[in-house]
């Protein structure tokens, strides 16, 4: 239901332009309208099944490229594109936009502004870091997405407690199992999403972000405006760090806060930015983010001519306190800048925020609007929001350990 919700439009893209063999790993049910063949993989990591897979398609059909929007799969499926002869991005470079360290690195080594940063295998290690560093700091895995074990730590009272919760979540990973001490970037957060096509590099948009209160990092909306004043101002930091990285063809999701007006990296990901983002562009500027992937996947220059002007947003739906959802419906109007509502979470379901969880067992669903400018799609948003009724029994575990644990 999740991959349907947030990655449907992706797929429906591509299928509108290519005939789709698909390599998942569970048997497909909403993707069968949109594709002409499938290979089930049960662990797309595994770099052996993926690759039998792989030569399974290439024995019925003739491939034309091979791409992923999925972060976990982004080094199996270069190394795969490369086994198969098929254009990519090298899957060293991949691998250094999965692995924070060494992209923070190559970040200090191509003059690229960014954070403060030490990679670390110990609680004491953690600690030396963030003395040398100075709080506030950031934890985070050094191989995780979606904000997943990152947090704030304001002093060293706090440290070990905060350690523990990200190693947690860093020892989930499969390709790096370190944890980063981060300077803290004190600024809004944004992320530039932008094509690049042999080695040239177009910023096609900019998202502005809203992130829950500190210690956590929960993104909460997101905004595009294809007439965003900042455009100019994150472009040059956005095309410096995919160049360090090395990036040669591809779309790419730059995260970024503006520390005095000026741009900081925090991380590239190498694919279509997640939470309908890509939507978002798409619905602004008109550009189509999946179908501009599967073109530069297959060596065709994509087409980045803007078809529209306007501004969208999406309001991404978690609940007050963890706990089980006793109640949930909108009940309001569907005016045509409602673009669209969805639930991934029913009554009786149980909810976890961090610390007890992650944005996986908490969200329970979004909104997304249309406008004239982002401050309209965000007015409209929060007015759609005003007529959701959503109630949330709490857990007594989370009235015990709560999101207060490390503030």
């Amino acid at each position: 239901m999740e991959a349907e919700a947030y990655r449907g439009y992706c797929l429906e893209s591509v299928a509108a332009a290519y005939d789709v063999v698909l390599i998942t790993s569970e048997e497909p049910s909403w993707e069968v309208p949109f594709i002409r063949d499938c290979v089930v993989v049960p662990d797309p990591t595994d770099q052996a099944a993926l690759s039998a897979a792989g030569r399974a398609l290439v024995d019925r059909y003739e491939l034309a490229g091979v791409f992923t929007w999925t972060e976990w799969y982004l080094v199996p499926v270069a190394r795969l594109a490369r086994q198969l002869g098929l254009p990519t991005t090298a899957p060293e470079v991949m691998q250094a936009c999965r692995n924070k360290a060494t992209a923070r690195s190559l970040f200090a080594r191509h003059g690229v502004p960014s954070a403060a940063s030490v990679s670390v295998r110990t609680c004491q290690e953690a600690q030396a870091a963030a003395e040398r560093i100075g709080y506030p700091v950031v934890l985070k895995p050094a191989a995780h997405a979606a904000s997943i074990g990152v947090i704030r730590v304001d002093n060293h009272d706090q440290l070990t407690a905060a350690y523990d919760f990200t190693a947690r979540a860093a020892a989930l990973g499969a390709e790096n199992t370190s944890v980063l001490v981060e300077e803290y970037l004190d600024g809004p957060e944004v992320s530039v999403e932008c094509v690049t096509y042999q080695g040239r590099t177009t910023v096609v948009a900019i998202t502005r972000k809203t992130v829950s209160a500190p210690p956590f990092f929960e993104e909460l909306s997101h905004s595009v405006d294809a007439s965003d004043p900042l455009l100019d101002v994150v472009a040059p930091a956005a095309r410096a760090a995919i160049g360090a990285l090395g990036i040669t063809d591809g779309v790419s999701h730059v995260e970024m806060r503006l520390v005095d007006g000026r741009a900081r990296l925090v991380e590239v990901n190498g694919r279509i930015a997640g939470d309908m983002i890509g939507h978002l562009v798409r619905l602004a500027t008109g550009i189509d983010l999946p179908r501009v992937a599967a073109d530069i996947a297959c060596d065709h220059a994509p087409d980045l001519t803007p078809t529209q002007c306007s501004a969208a947003a999406i309001h991404l739906i978690y609940p007050e306190t963890s706990g089980t959802l006793t109640a949930l419906r909108f009940d309001g109007p569907r005016p045509p800048w409602l673009e669209r509502i969805s639930f991934q979470r029913s009554v009786g379901d149980r909810l976890l925020l961090p610390p007890e969880g992650d944005m996986f067992f908490a969200r329970i669903g979004f909104l997304i609007t249309t406008g004239s400018s982002a401050e309209d799609a965000r007015h409209r948003g929060q007015e759609a929001l005003r007529t959701l009724t959503l109630d949330v029994a709490p857990h007594q575990a989370s009235q015990d350990t709560g999101r207060d644990l490390l503030a």
